[in-house]
């Protein structure tokens, strides 16, 4: 969640608002200190108690403290789910929000989650529309796609045209939509995502890639590297877990078993250069999703989440 390049950019390069935020003072002192890339608070890093896949993922805390919280601690940028945008229309406003982010200095916003984009009928319709208006307002660099839990694709022909006017509806209101592949859903690792995106054939259409999707895909970091260019790339996101797979499905285990990053069993800082390697030079995500986290105060997870990010990207120095 975290993007890449937008047109007049170079490949990997930083897309975000538009108004031209100061940096906070936080991310000003910590980005010097250890010339750390911009990280972004993806959404379920500050969400709370809201997990994916509940009846409601609303999160307990307001927009406003989620924003304050993260500039506080240093964050660059903040990510909030559908259901979070909903209520964020319906109270504070989507100017009022802006502003709220532009005053705190964070440089990058992202939205998620549409999913059954590939249907002709449906509610996703309402949601993706939700979104549109948000990315919109907000000045999102992204909007985030998924898919639901399916069997792999094989052939994913058919999905060609209605991600490519996703696209063409995202780059109307100055935004992108980014897609990430899940090893449980039916665009289940990166390559085949990339190739996916590739058909696609539009700069509005770009790849979010989830270190945590990586891994429990089976990708080696080599595997990632060949599959992918910098110019697909409009998000990446970091997190890390244990060796093996905890809970009955991999889905309980990337909701209730991530661990902060540094602290499970991933080559984190390997997938760090990877992408470098690529060619990546956008900001950097944080998905920290867990039962413990969710435990944790909304200044506890924006403060812990980052400093345990930062101290990994110190040893890649």
């Amino acid at each position: 969640m975290t993007s890449g390049a937008e047109p007049g950019t170079e490949p990997g390069a930083a897309a975000g608002l538009g108004f031209g935020a100061k940096p906070s003072a936080a991310a000003e002192s910590a980005a010097a200190a250890i010339a750390l890339p911009p990280l972004v608070a993806t959404c379920w890093t500050t969400a709370g108690s809201a997990m994916p896949a509940a009846a409601s993922e609303l999160s307990p805390f307001s927009a406003v403290a989620r924003v304050r919280a993260a500039a506080e601690n240093g964050w660059s940028g903040i990510g909030f789910g559908q259901d979070d945008v909903r209520e964020i229309r319906d109270t504070i406003g989507f100017a009022a929000l802006r502003q709220e982010i532009e005053d705190a200095g964070l440089t990058h916003v992202e939205v998620e989650l549409v999913s059954n984009w590939w249907q002709e009928d449906g509610d996703w319709r309402e949601n993706w529309e939700l979104l549109l208006e948000a990315a919109g307002d907000l000045g999102a660099a992204f909007i985030k796609a998924g898919t639901d839990f399916a069997d792999p694709l094989t052939d994913f022909s058919d999905y060609v045209a209605p991600f490519r006017s996703l696209a063409e509806e995202a780059q109307a209101v100055g935004t992108r939509v980014a897609l990430e592949p899940l090893p449980f859903g039916r665009f289940a690792s990166m390559p085949f995502g990339a190739e996916f995106i590739r058909a696609v054939d539009h700069p509005a259409a770009g790849l979010v890639v989830d270190f945590w999707h990586v891994f429990r895909a089976g990708t080696s970091l080599e595997e990632l590297a060949r599959s992918l260019t910098a110019d697909i790339v409009f998000g990446v996101e970091l997190s890390d877990a244990h060796a093996d797979i905890r809970g009955e499905t991999l889905f309980a285990d990337t909701r209730d078993h991530r661990t902060l990053i540094g602290q499970g069993d991933q080559d984190v800082v390997g997938f760090i250069r990877t992408m470098r390697e690529v060619g990546y030079t956008g900001p950097w995500g944080v998905e920290i999703l867990s039962a413990e986290h969710r435990a944790r105060s909304l200044e506890e997870a924006a403060k812990i989440a980052y400093d345990t990010a930062a101290a990994v990207f110190e040893t890649v120095q």
